[in-house]
């Protein structure tokens, strides 16, 4: 699950996580770990302009930082950037702070990365933002290089060239998931040729199945192997019957209730699912939380990445 507290977007921020704090945050990162919880996830922006503050919120909690920060509280759940938009920096830096948070946490990093979409941002930092994509792309072999095992990575590109600059600690994983985020078809081709898996941007159910397909098609054309991890962010959850309005679209009921439904996403091709809980507060977050990984996530088929 992607953590509250960290981000606070009026699209998704319950009232309480505006009062919320570190402790919080730490409180439900162990939740997560004790519940079985594949990885928790934090976002990535720097800085947002004032036209968008009343909508996304200026609450963005570093995410190196912060996964470093939950990786001295928790022993196993993974940490997942969703998303670092990389674009923002050069791809050493990038490879200096991961790598070492990888090794400080034992090799629990997966690394999910994105194009971003705020103008002012990439401006304010001197990055190019109508050419993200394109920087993006050459972010990912870089990184790819510079994350790997050599103490001295390599890499001769367009915008970014390096050799002979040697870079310890490495990361504690022969080699970190790279996983692209984003929707749009050339974020999907993105994730398709480059990456290791695929974090969809909130694509409803009956979006998901042409996505997939087109996933496999374009991995197919390519040539690329080996395991890829398709994910999905489901509708908000809320485990039993609740005594408050909860919103149309979250999905409620019993266990068996909520497994059946989430079982669908396995049907369609997805590897991983991404939840979120509608709560009051944050005791009832880490009940809900508890609830499901102890009632509702064994009921779910579970499998490796498949190959494609």
């Amino acid at each position: 699950m992607q953590l509250p507290v960290q981000s606070q977007s009026a699209l998704y921020a319950e009232p309480w996580e505006a009062d919320a704090g570190p402790e919080d945050l730490a409180e439900l990162a162990l939740a997560a770990d004790r519940a079985g919880f594949a990885y928790v996830a934090v976002c990535d922006h720097v800085a947002i302009p004032r036209r968008l503050a009343s909508a996304m919120s200026t609450v963005w909690y570093d995410p190196v930082a912060t996964l470093a920060y939950l990786a001295g509280v928790t022993e196993r759940v993974r940490l997942l950037s969703h998303v670092a938009v990389v674009g923002l920096r050069h791809p050493l830096v990038t490879a200096k702070q991961y790598a070492t948070l990888d090794h400080l946490s034992g090799g629990r990093l997966i690394l999910g990365v994105g194009a971003g979409h705020v103008r002012e941002e990439f401006e304010a930092l001197g990055a190019d933002f109508d050419r993200r994509g394109a920087v993006l792309d050459e972010c990912v072999d870089a990184l790819r290089a510079a994350l790997g095992p050599d103490e001295f990575p390599s890499h001769h590109g367009k915008l970014y060239d390096f050799e002979d600059l040697g870079q310890r600690p490495r990361p504690a994983q022969s080699r970190v998931p790279l996983w692209v985020g984003g929707s749009s078809p050339a974020a999907v081709r993105r994730a398709a040729v480059r990456g290791d898996g695929w974090l969809p941007q909130g694509d409803p159910r009956d979006r998901l199945p042409a996505q997939i397909a087109r996933l496999r098609r374009l991995r197919e054309e390519a040539g690329a192997t080996g395991p890829f991890v398709v994910g999905a962010i489901t509708e908000p959850l809320y485990v039993g019957d609740p005594s408050w309005d909860v919103g149309r679209r979250t999905l409620t009921g019993s266990p068996d209730a909520l497994a059946e439904s989430l079982r669908a996403y396995r049907a369609m091709g997805v590897d991983q699912i991404q939840v979120r809980f509608r709560s009051r507060d944050v005791g009832e977050l880490t009940d809900q939380m508890g609830a499901f990984g102890a009632e509702v996530g064994p009921l779910l088929q579970g499998g490796p990445a498949r190959s494609a």
